[in-house]
């Protein structure tokens, strides 16, 4: 078994923790003030927006904790570093957002068919702050790697936040204008469908990695056919690529070669040519490769094809 490139595994860490933690500060002060706020004007909108915000805060700070843990070093049982603590971050941020959701939704539908009285102009002027704060903090994080599955994460949190907050806004002018409260758990809802769209592309793009599949920008059979075509490579089976990282592509296969290679000392040329293949055509740095004769298939039956 041979690795087409030395790795050791510690490539750039993602993003920037300033960043994250500067969210953080802000959205973790915003909330004390909505909070308190929800409860003297007694809207269930500003209560759904400071749930939101709540499994902000939340998601912010798993966010921060993963991107230190994957500073760290590879080493010892962790031969990949702790790289993949964010997606394991943005799979429990997509898990709040659907139990946030799911609580919200409850108490809205009771307040449809129940209203209760609402301070409107308490909910216009907070959810205008609220907007207005998002805002920054939206900023701020878009500073930051987003195409790390960890901060995306985050990043959609406040996103969401910030049209949930125009959504209160809108029903804060409503029961100003019409005193109809009910437009108060209606935007509540509004902010329940945006939580829930958010979770689900979280948790699938968080649960296919997890399960090891193959990133949905690459076609098996266009890299067995690119590798197929490197010369002295007879065949290419068992070929597996997943996703270690956000970042991080590995690639496994067995690549039957000419017999005539292992003799004439052409291997580790050919592993060159696999290793350069895969780099060029498809950005895929970490590779092992199993060069075998022809004669090798008939002991692996179990293998994938």
């Amino acid at each position: 078994m041979s690795e087409g490139k030395s790795h050791t595994h510690a490539l750039a860490p993602y993003g920037d923790v300033r960043y994250v933690l500067g969210a953080l500060v802000l959205i973790s002060l915003f909330l004390v003030v909505e909070v308190v706020t929800a409860i003297l004007g007694t809207s269930l909108a500003l209560f759904a927006d400071a749930g939101h915000m709540l499994s902000d805060v939340s998601a912010l700070a798993m966010s921060a904790w993963a991107l230190r843990l994957a500073k760290r070093p590879a080493e010892g049982r962790w031969s990949f570093g702790l790289k993949r603590a964010e997606i394991l971050s943005a799979a429990a941020n997509g898990v709040t957002l659907v139990a946030v959701a799911l609580l919200i939704a409850v108490e809205a539908i009771q307040r449809l068919i129940t209203p209760h009285h609402v301070a409107g102009g308490l909910v216009l002027v907070v959810a205008l702050v609220g907007a207005l704060v998002n805002v920054v903090a939206a900023y701020v994080l878009a500073k930051a790697d987003r195409r790390n599955l960890n901060i995306r994460g985050a990043y959609l949190h406040v996103l969401t936040d910030l049209y949930a907050f125009i959504g209160t806004a809108v029903a804060g002018v409503v029961i100003i204008l019409s005193s109809w409260e009910r437009a108060d758990a209606i935007a509540s809802l509004f902010v329940v469908a945006l939580m829930v769209r958010s979770a689900w592309g979280l948790l699938r793009d968080a649960g296919k990695i997890l399960l090891q599949g193959t990133p949905d920008n690459l076609s098996l059979s266009d890299v067995r056919a690119h590798l197929a075509n490197v010369e002295h490579v007879l065949d290419v089976h068992d070929l597996h690529v997943w996703t270690v990282a956000s970042d991080l592509l590995t690639l496994s296969a067995h690549v039957v070669v000419e017999d005539g290679c292992f003799d004439s000392g052409h291997a580790p040329r050919i592993l060159d040519a696999l290793q350069k293949c895969l780099t060029e055509h498809f950005a895929i740095e970490h590779a092992t490769f199993q060069l075998e004769p022809a004669t090798h298939v008939s002991h692996e039956e179990g293998l994938h094809p």
